[in-house]
């Protein structure tokens, strides 16, 4: 773009400059014009041996070599000075403008700086509508998730006014049906607030040193109830977890597997499994939870971890939960320094894997 700029000034400063100086030829040579001892062809002889003198070559030469420096200068001075004024306009200040003393080298390091600006200022504009989408998606599903319960809720207990509480079936069916929803959205809102906290940094982890198996041995008794409802087989692959101490917030981290575990049989087949296993990793601890399940599409992928996104909108809802066990996985294990990593094959099953730091002795 530089290169560019200067071709042009250049262009346009010889252009002005031949002009300038083909002006000053005529007008030194006005007096062979208006001669009155000359007549004819003689004008045009004389006018002719005037130009074609060295003396007069010289003046031209001169003339047009000192307007081409100074309209040189003066275009690209002109030009420093506005890009200047847009950078301060724009809050954009470089520092290599005042340390360098060259004018054609500020050009290029102005035009430059400018192009890296208006690079960085579309990426950022990209990124607020992204943010802008995101944001419309996000107010959508949450009135959404809280609409469904809550309209479940006013239905029950409109039908119980209209006449229903007299019949004591009808009532306890109802207020069953009215409790779980207020269970739902209550969860939702807890899992809202949760994930909240963790972005903005307001809850600070608890670390400690705690036996990761003895831990992951409570979840899946937690979970075997509705494993077993779901025909899914729980297996726990322990080898490498014995007496295996790890440094971390044991509530967030117990969050993380009941949400990984749960999903995974939630999302999975009828007499299907789901495995716990650990691999060690040098001074820290590989997690995986595995299973033979419906697995997520490619497409799907890029959006998993995302709130409220669900792969099977009809089959999660199905199963309860917020919509938001994902993210707050990976906000957890984030908030850990560590990543949450995901290997999934449509039909065949997923795998679900993250890294917690060792801890070599047990402390509090």
């Amino acid at each position: 773009m530089s290169k560019k700029f200067r071709s042009s000034s250049y262009k346009f400063s010889f252009q002005t400059s031949l002009y300038i100086s083909l002006a000053s030829l005529i007008i030194f040579n006005m007096k062979i014009i208006f001669n009155g001892s000359c007549s004819g062809t003689c004008y045009i002889e004389k006018f002719f041996d005037s130009i074609l003198s060295m003396e007069f070559l010289l003046v031209w030469v001169s003339i047009f070599i000192i307007s081409f420096i100074i309209l040189q200068k003066r275009v690209q001075t002109m030009f420093l000075n506005r890009i200047k004024q847009i950078y301060e306009d724009l809050d954009f200040k470089s520092d290599s403008l005042i340390s360098t003393s060259s004018i054609v080298s500020n050009m290029d390091l102005l035009i430059e700086d400018l192009g890296e600006y208006v690079k960085i200022k579309k990426i950022e504009i990209e990124s607020l509508k992204k943010q802008d989408q995101y944001r419309k998606e996000f107010i959508g599903n949450v009135a959404h998730e809280l609409k469904t319960p809550l309209f479940s809720i006013q239905g029950y207990i409109s039908n119980l006014l209209d006449g229903a509480a007299s019949d004591k079936i009808l009532l306890a069916k109802y207020l069953n049906r009215a409790d779980k929803s207020v269970e739902r959205l209550a969860y939702i809102i807890k899992d809202l607030d949760l994930i909240s906290q963790i972005e903005s940094s307001t809850t600070k982890l608890e670390t400690s040193s705690f036996a990761i198996l003895d831990l992951t041995k409570e979840i899946i008794e937690e979970l075997e109830i509705s494993a077993s409802n779901n025909k899914i087989k729980l297996i726990l692959d322990s080898r490498n977890a014995e007496g295996v101490y790890v440094y971390a917030d044991r509530n967030r981290i117990q969050q993380v597997l009941i949400n990984l575990i749960s999903n995974s049989i939630n999302y999975g087949k009828p007499k299907g499994t789901t495995e716990i296993s650990f691999e060690n990793k040098g001074e820290k601890l590989l997690f995986r939870v595995t299973d033979n399940g419906l697995g997520i599409s490619k497409e799907n992928m890029p959006r998993l971890f995302e709130r409220f996104f669900r792969v099977n909108i009809s089959r999660s809802r199905d199963h309860g939960g917020s919509g938001l066990g994902l993210a707050i996985v990976k906000h957890i294990i984030e908030a850990h320094n560590e990543n949450i990593n995901v290997v999934s094959t449509l039909g065949i099953g997923s795998e679900f894997s993250f890294t917690i730091k060792k801890s070599k002795i047990p402390f509090n």
